[in-house]
């Protein structure tokens, strides 16, 4: 699909895969640059180094939700955006931001209160928090305690439950009673019993256990209609009650608007992908509650798995000279000396990293690689890897990198002058054509930024028009939008797909946004360091 993608959601740059212009982050923001220096680069001000919550073999430590302690105080998110400053001031750069759902220990007075009436408050590891509509000390506020133990979950390749509308309806302010049901959704009956027996993903058998997250057995669901099956409410939506109302906007100032007792807030739309904290069931109907907390029926959305696709570790799954197949059709060959042909050898593993001999030869105008063995692989199929020819300066010097290899969509890490794990992407789908008038990659050296644990992104290209929330593991490397993320809704990695950015299958984007520097700190959401993250070298 071409067009411009726009993440909705921003810290370090607007206008996400596309050529749009980067907007200052405050007065006192400077622009990131993308060429990094040749020397390592320092370490975050007073931002201890920590281990990653994430490894590449795919191992992490679970992060809890965060609940206050008795008389230990914590800045509590009340928003999607709660901004932590360099200082307690407005006027200060931005260093990152909690997100509804995560909180901060802080001290018992605040640091000041220059445009802050509630007042500035200390985070860890450092920063500041202005206490008003976006924060709070209040652990028990009812936006803090709907969300209090649904944050993103490391441990799973997805942070949160994704799914996108397939038949749009209404998003609710509270659970409909019965008549309301029926007024709100006209026939909902008769489509709940088509939605039952359809087959394919378009009905009640495709992929229903996605809205676990994870957790508990699932009630099949013409076995829940039937029954009239209902899971324990969250606290926040028993008796009817409507879902607490959260700052959603810029403007620290701007009030925050109820929406009262509203039966419908909105109506989805189509071509847009919901994030959900969790679901349940309602009187034999699951609903689930999104992340900016909306209630939306998950029947008319279509449940996303995500791809089970990741990478591999070097030298511990795979070592140099090797291949990772592109293509589900790839074979394998034989060389037939005597006939001068090749003779299926069978199939190529889809996906798979194989081990080359080292030889590489031509057959019939097309380079074959030789397996270890003894067989063909074309690089049609294939993408051969070897260690950098060259190495950097600043692999050299020891830091961290990511080798990006436009032509063969792959992406090597490495530690230094040492390569730690590699993996397919799907970069822009115009290829090596110029980014500045289409959908090609940005070529050239970075460094990340920006880093979200989640972004929601858009595209408002006329009739390709979508909106995909909490696109996962976002890191920002050029102030033009370029970035690093997960792909929930495709899985042709491998293949140049992208609006721009470089596509990563959701396991690896997990993988490597817990490797790069700066890591995300505890809590946080974003994060923001010009010219101190982790260097992308992006070439055809």
């Amino acid at each position: 699909m071409k067009g411009r993608w726009a993440p909705l959601v921003v810290l370090g740059a607007l206008g996400g895969c596309s050529r749009a212009e980067t907007p200052t982050l405050s007065s006192a923001q400077p622009a990131p640059g993308p060429e990094p220096s040749a020397s390592a680069a320092p370490a975050p001000k007073n931002r201890p180094r920590v281990a990653p919550a994430v490894t590449l073999n795919g191992d992490s430590q679970a992060v809890p939700a965060v609940v206050a302690s008795a008389g230990k105080p914590r800045v509590h998110a009340r928003a999607l955006r709660a901004w932590i400053h360099d200082r307690p001031s407005f006027r200060s750069p931005r260093l990152g931001y909690l997100r509804v759902g995560s909180s901060s220990p802080t001290e018992g007075r605040a640091a000041g209160f220059e445009g802050c009436k509630g007042g500035w408050y200390p985070v860890e590891p450092d920063g500041f928090v202005c206490v008003g509509k976006r924060a709070t000390l209040d652990e028990n506020d009812p936006v803090v305690r709907a969300v209090r133990e649904s944050p993103p979950d490391p441990g799973r390749k997805l942070p949160y439950i994704y799914g996108t509308v397939r038949k749009p309806g209404p998003i609710y302010g509270h659970l409909p009673a019965d008549e309301e049901l029926e007024q709100a959704e006209p026939g909902h009956a008769s489509r709940m019993q088509e939605w039952l027996e359809a087959e394919g993903e378009i009905g009640a058998g495709y992929a229903q256990d996605v809205w676990l997250g994870g957790k508990g057995e699932l009630v099949p669901p013409a076995q829940a209609w039937s029954e009239k099956s209902s899971d324990p409410l969250p606290t926040f939506l028993e008796a009817g009650a409507q879902v607490p109302t959260m700052q959603t906007d810029d403007d620290e100032s701007g009030d925050v608007k109820s929406t009262g007792s509203t039966l419908i807030t909105e109506r989805m739309r189509p071509r847009v992908g919901y994030s959900f904290l969790r679901t349940f069931l309602h009187r034999g109907r699951r609903y689930g509650v999104t992340t900016d907390l909306k209630v939306m029926p998950t029947d008319r959305l279509r449940p996303i798995r995500g791809s089970d696709f990741h990478g591999f570790e070097i030298p511990k799954q795979i070592d140099f000279p090797f291949a990772i197949v592109r293509r589900p059709d790839a074979k394998l060959w034989l060389w037939q000396k005597s006939g001068n042909k090749l003779i299926d050898a069978g199939t190529a593993p889809y996906r798979g990293a194989v081990k080359l001999s080292g030889k590489q030869q031509f057959f019939k105008g097309r380079l074959h690689y030789e397996t270890a063995e003894g067989k063909w692989l074309s690089d049609k199929d294939a993408s051969r890897l070897d260690p950098a020819k060259r190495m950097p300066a600043w692999g050299k010097n020891g830091e961290k990198w990511m080798d990006v290899n436009v032509t063969k969509q792959t992406v090597v890490l490495y530690e230094g002058e040492r390569p730690v794990f590699a993996t397919l992407i799907s970069s822009g789908e115009a290829g090596l054509e110029d980014p500045k008038h289409t959908t090609a990659t940005k070529r050239g050296i970075f460094r990340i930024h920006t880093k979200h644990v989640t972004a929601t992104m858009s595209s408002d290209e006329i009739g390709e028009e979508f909106e995909l929330r909490d696109v996962p593991y976002v890191q920002y490397f050029d102030k033009e939008g370029y970035a690093l993320h997960g792909a929930y809704w495709h899985d042709r990695f491998g293949v140049p797909k992208s609006h721009g950015c470089i596509n990563l299958a959701p396991e690896d984007a997990r993988r490597i946004f817990h490797w790069t520097e700066p890591q995300v700190p505890v809590g946080w959401h974003g994060v923001l360091l010009p010219l101190k993250g982790t260097i992308m070298f992006v070439h055809p």
